[in-house]
């Protein structure tokens, strides 16, 4: 595999070419030195070595001008010379082959994740809440989970937060402590990150890690660009979602060992944000990812003003090393000079703390690792140009990169399956159209029970008529004795006036009774 060409060595005792190994590429790497310097150029350059030998980049774009990757540069007399100076024989301008994406679907192909992917953690840090709030967030999770509902969008988010809210004293049982100030934060958390259009980076179609490790017909991995001009006005949204896509590709790719050349590229600029108010657990974490993901064929690269950006336990597992201009001018710079001459291999031809201030444009020192995986000593290095444009494209250029990308059918349009927030709201139509059917029900229970008790039924006779009875009985009574006796006594003389009056009685009774027995 060939390797990549960084540039020229030009120490005093040394002159020769400073290759980055492919089969090293692997090993990580760090971009330092203070703005203007000249560390956009080399992650240009860098991107594109590994672009001509089939591997995919990822880069945010922060300031914009990294999109000029996407088109062919210019030849002029000042990059001639620099040609001519670093003995670069087979240069010409061309453009590497780009994927733009933005989380909001405006510079490039929209990037999304769902609410369950994100997952907890990342979601906590990205709506800024304390332990007691995080705490209540693992429960809705769980909840989630244990109840069969998909957290897709914040629509599934925040339905679920109304669930919780209703049901808080039975969740607070079975899962622990719920309070509404924790509910209420929560809710006024993803109200402000709904109005910095956030929203827009969680549903469907999520991004599939494949489409970041395209290459193309001829062999050339793809560039992918994620637009953060604006995303970075927003330091935990960025840095969460760079730290969200680092765990996707932790978690999901095979373990590859040890390769010609990597899998893909990771480049993190304005690396200080992801560890800037990062608590101890997510730190640990990042750690094991950068320690691990390398036998899964990943190479990340940070690029930061200062090496002390980066934590100590993170910034030694950095084989590959461009560290550009830092000036002095502050205790807080000179501590940073200090670190950064610290972290080389001593040069016996080089006084690296004394050379760091005097790089010029362009200029940077270098240490990559070489055979064996050893770290070549320091050299002062004069960095090769891409071959692309140096600067911005503009939005005509952009736009027709984004028509003629290959993924742009499947992530320009979202889709809106069924998921928590149209589960719960199935279930309370569903609740509120067999609420009248319960309460007929009911009254129809209790109106049955009613007429039973006051008119009886087949089995036992009702209030009304027992009353009946008992009064047709007296009234009866007298009448059926009085009419009974005359008739018997008319038709049978004495003896019938006897048995009339029973007679009598009886139908007077069955008269009056079926009268009143009815309802």
């Amino acid at each position: 595999m060939d390797p990549i060409f960084v540039g020229k060595a030009i120490t005093t005792e040394t002159s020769g070419s400073v290759f980055l190994l492919p089969k090293y590429g692997n090993r990580h790497g760090l971009v330092a030195g203070a703005t203007g310097t000249g560390k956009t150029v080399t992650l240009m350059t860098l991107a594109e070595g590994f672009s001509r030998i089939g591997v995919p980049v990822f880069l945010a774009d922060v300031k914009g001008d990294v999109s000029g990757l996407a088109v062919p540069g210019t030849l002029n007399e000042k990059l001639q010379a620099r040609i001519e100076q670093l003995g670069i024989t087979d240069y010409k301008n061309e453009a590497a082959p780009v994927v733009f994406w933005d989380l909001w679907g405006k510079s490039g192909h929209p990037v999304r994740t769902t609410v369950s992917e994100m997952g907890p953690t990342l979601l906590a840090r990205i709506l800024e809440l304390n332990d007691t709030q995080s705490g209540v967030l693992d429960i809705l999770f769980k909840l989630a989970d244990d109840r069969g509902l998909l957290l897709l969008d914040l629509d599934d988010f925040r339905a679920l937060l109304n669930l919780v809210a209703e049901e808080r004293k039975d969740i607070s049982t079975s899962y622990g402590l719920v309070s509404t100030q924790s509910i209420g934060a929560i809710q006024r958390a993803l109200l402000r990150l709904e109005q910095e259009g956030a929203e827009m980076f969680f549903g469907e179609p999520a991004l599939e890690l494949a489409d970041l490790m395209r290459t193309t017909h001829d062999g050339h991995g793809v560039v992918n660009i994620l637009a953060a001009d604006q995303l970075i006005l927003k330091p935990r949204l960025y840095s969460s979602f760079l730290l969200w896509l680092l765990s996707e590709l932790f978690e999901n790719l095979p373990e590859v060992g040890d390769m010609d050349k990597p899998k893909l590229v990771f480049v993190f600029d304005e690396a200080h944000l992801l560890f800037d108010d990062a608590p101890p657990a997510l730190r640990q974490r990042i750690e094991q990812v950068v320690r691990i993901i390398r036998s899964k064929g990943v190479g990340i690269y940070f690029c930061s003003q200062f090496p002390d950006d980066v934590p100590d336990d993170i910034l030694g597992q950095l084989g590959n090393r461009v560290q550009h201009a830092l000036r002095a001018y502050t205790p807080r710079d000179q501590k940073a000079v200090k670190t950064a001459a610290e972290t080389f291999v001593a040069n016996p031809a080089l006084d690296v703390a004394k050379t760091i201030g005097q790089l010029g444009t362009g200029e940077a020192l270098v240490s990559m690792l070489m055979d064996k995986g050893v770290p070549m000593p320091v050299e002062k290095t004069l960095i090769a140009p891409p071959r692309c444009r140096m600067g911005a494209i503009t939005e005509a250029e952009r736009m027709q990169v984004r028509n003629a990308s290959p993924v742009g059918a499947k992530y320009d349009n979202t889709v809106n399956r069924e998921s928590a927030a149209e589960m719960l709201a199935a279930r309370v139509e569903q609740a509120s159209k067999d609420a009248p059917a319960a309460s007929e029900a009911e009254e129809g229970g209790f109106g049955q029970k009613m007429n039973e008790f006051l008119f009886g039924s087949k089995r036992k006779q009702g209030m009304v008529q027992d009353v009946a009875k008992r009064t047709t009985g007296n009234v009866g009574g007298s009448i059926g004795r009085s009419v009974g006796s005359a008739i018997g006594e008319s038709v049978l003389g004495k003896t019938g006036k006897k048995y009339g009056g029973q007679i009598g009685n009886q139908i007077v009774r069955g008269i009056l009774g079926s009268i009143f027995g009815k309802r």
